[in-house]
């Protein structure tokens, strides 16, 4: 299978018999994992965490809105001889997953899904990929196709990445094919999945590019192929620093029209009824998700070695960056207008996904506004009825293991920062203290009630 040349790799593609690899099942690569599956190829899913390997073997979703169904048969088998047959689920006979990488000499395509994200001085952590692609390299074999995900400063697909594949011998575009294709993913989009999300795919060589361009064209409703893969790395960053931006313009202006008494949600409710050349976005307690805060940098960093400056994008990571401090801000003042000091109040805080009705905390704000408000001696619980309890990570590891509680009286303060469904139901004026809402979504107004 390894040892086919190119023409045959492209024969497989199109027949459904590559054997494909996805290397990270997190947010992205489960869902790719999903649909080449429903398409009929055999895959393999790749992870280094045993427990999502169990946990997929057994049929079970360690993600809230993903639907693993299609990777798994329901089995039957009777309990005994009178009583009624149990449901089990057993994976597909198209789907393994394992924490066996020396398997990857067997796939025809491996696709690497791995984070990327910024070390403290907001440069580049490339170690998932670099290390996934040593992995790779010792596995690697003539006539498969190595495809990257990760969102990545321009020229790490034919740069780095393709330095640690051939340090095998093996060169690429000649004894292998090598390509870029961003992820798209937005977690819990009712419009838009992968498979209806136009996908981009840039190759190293014209021959890399049609093998990926195959690849993807049996998942996907459209592909787009551009010339290289430094087009397709640069393509993902300009839309994400794109957003970044243009939410760092709403945030400095919700601030500013405050200051004017200005409602901004209003603002934002007249200009977006223009039907061009006018896109709306909206201000919150900072950004959140693994890519609006972290993909603009890897291009700010790049730019450096080519003494280009990058001031929009570092003034909006600015003014977002400031954003949790406005929001703890308006809370001390709530505090402060009802009579109570910042220092011992006790403050619930709704919401610690950073998008609604998911079960996603990467990069949240909420982590950042309860570290500041405990700074100032609050007493901080959170609410989110998507995470019952906070997960280990590398910026705020003193919370892990605090648990959601229950939205009920006895706080000072409730600060909302998350617009889950479950809150826009619920009468906060019945509460009689102050809420301070980022998200607009409070639509009865009382005196109590803070913009932020």
């Amino acid at each position: 299978m390894g040892k086919e040349t190119p023409v045959t790799l492209l024969r497989k593609i199109r027949s459904r018999q590559a054997n494909i690899g996805v290397i990270g099942l997190g947010y992205v690569g489960l869902p790719l994992v999903i649909e080449f599956c429903k398409a009929g190829f055999p895959v393999t899913g790749f992870d280094v965490d045993p427990k999502k390997i169990e946990s997929l073997k057994k049929g079970k979703s360690y993600i809230k809105h993903i639907d693993i169904s299609a990777l798994s048969r329901a089995h039957s088998a009777k309990r005994n001889t009178s009583g009624p047959s149990a449901i089990s689920r057993q994976l597909s006979a198209n789907f393994t997953a394992t924490t066996d990488f020396s398997l990857l000499q067997n796939m025809d395509c491996i696709i690497i899904c791995v984070p990327t994200s910024l070390n403290r001085n907001r440069e580049p952590d490339m170690a998932f990929v670099f290390n996934t692609t040593r992995t790779i390299a010792r596995h690697l074999v003539k006539g498969q196709l190595v495809v990257l995900e990760s969102t990545t400063y321009p020229g790490t697909t034919d740069g780095d990445v393709r330095a640690i594949l051939e340090e095998t011998g093996l060169r690429a575009g000649k004894d292998f094919c090598l390509a870029f294709s961003p992820e798209r993913v937005d977690p819990n989009n009712k419009d838009f999945s992968l498979r209806t999300t136009p996908k981009i795919v840039g190759g190293y060589t014209k021959a890399c590019l049609a093998r990926a361009k195959a690849l993807y064209d049996a998942i996907v409703d459209r592909t787009v192929p551009v010339s290289s893969t430094r087009v397709a790395e640069s393509a993902k960053l300009l839309e994400n620093i794109y957003r970044a931006v243009n939410i760092a313009l709403v945030n400095e202006l919700k601030v500013a029209f405050d200051k004017m008494g200005i409602d901004i949600w209003e603002v934002i409710g007249a200009a977006k009824t223009k039907p061009f050349g006018f896109q709306p976005f909206y201000p919150g307690p900072g950004l959140g998700g693994h890519c609006i805060p972290v993909d603009p940098f890897y291009l700010t960093w790049k730019a450096r070695e080519y003494d280009v400056a990058t001031r929009f994008i570092e003034l909006a990571g600015e003014i977002n960056s400031a954003m949790p401090d406005y929001a703890v801000a308006k809370a001390a003042k709530a505090l402060n207008d009802a009579g109570k000091p910042i220092r011992g109040a006790k403050v619930l805080v709704l919401g610690l996904a950073y998008k609604a009705n998911i079960d996603d905390d990467r990069e949240s704000p909420t982590y950042r506004l309860i570290g500041k408000l405990e700074e100032l001696g609050a007493h901080v619980s959170y609410n989110d009825p998507h995470i019952p309890v906070i997960r280990k990570t590398r910026t705020f590891p003193l919370l892990a293991g605090r648990r959601s509680v229950p939205v009920k009286g006895g706080f000072d303060l409730i600060l909302i920062v998350t617009a889950h469904d479950e809150y826009k139901a619920i009468d906060f004026k019945s509460f009689g203290i102050p809420v301070v809402d980022t998200r607009h979504i409070v639509q009865k107004k009382f005196k109590l009630l803070y913009q932020a």
